[in-house]
């Protein structure tokens, strides 16, 4: 399982631990000092042995690029926000399906809906249940039967 933090920050503790054992510190101490495990400082220490600094140096990250640019995917956001009646759907429940038709259309980009969640979690959109009440659901009137009608309906002691 890969740590936590991005290549940078991860690179930079790295350096970090390399410049403490320049300095004198042991291997434990460094271990102790980062919150990290001893071996994980020995290995580091090898590599910098072994390659110098660009041994510790964080490498590009792995993976298939994104297909929405930076500005593109700050604009699918404001436009998620508007909703989806604004954009000409019959009611404001944005679909994966919805969401995929949206981006095909204004950026030329093809996404799956299967992997759109990820996406839009990344973008901070978490999935929603929609209520399951009814639209004609009166809760003045439903209160009331709970103040009025359930206590004589409802079981007593001793009953």
């Amino acid at each position: 399982m890969r740590t936590a933090g991005s290549p940078k920050s991860l690179e930079i503790r790295r350096l970090h631990a390399i410049a403490l054992f320049d300095g004198g510190m042991s291997q434990v101490g460094i271990a102790q000092k980062l919150s990290v495990n001893d071996r994980t400082v020995r290995q580091w220490v090898a590599t910098y042995r072994r390659q110098g600094r660009k041994g510790l140096i964080a490498k590009p990250v792995p993976g298939r690029p994104t297909k929405l640019r930076a500005a593109q995917r700050r604009e699918l956001v404001r436009v998620l926000d508007k909703g989806a009646v604004a954009c000409g759907y019959p009611t404001g429940l944005w679909t994966c399906p919805r969401v995929a038709r949206v981006i095909e259309k204004r950026f030329g980009v093809r996404y799956h809906v299967d992997h759109l969640g990820r996406l839009l979690r990344v973008l901070g959109f978490t999935p929603q249940k929609p209520e399951r009440r009814a639209r004609e659901r009166d809760e003045a009137a439903i209160r009331r039967w709970v103040r009025q009608d359930w206590p004589g309906l409802k079981k007593k002691p001793g009953d």
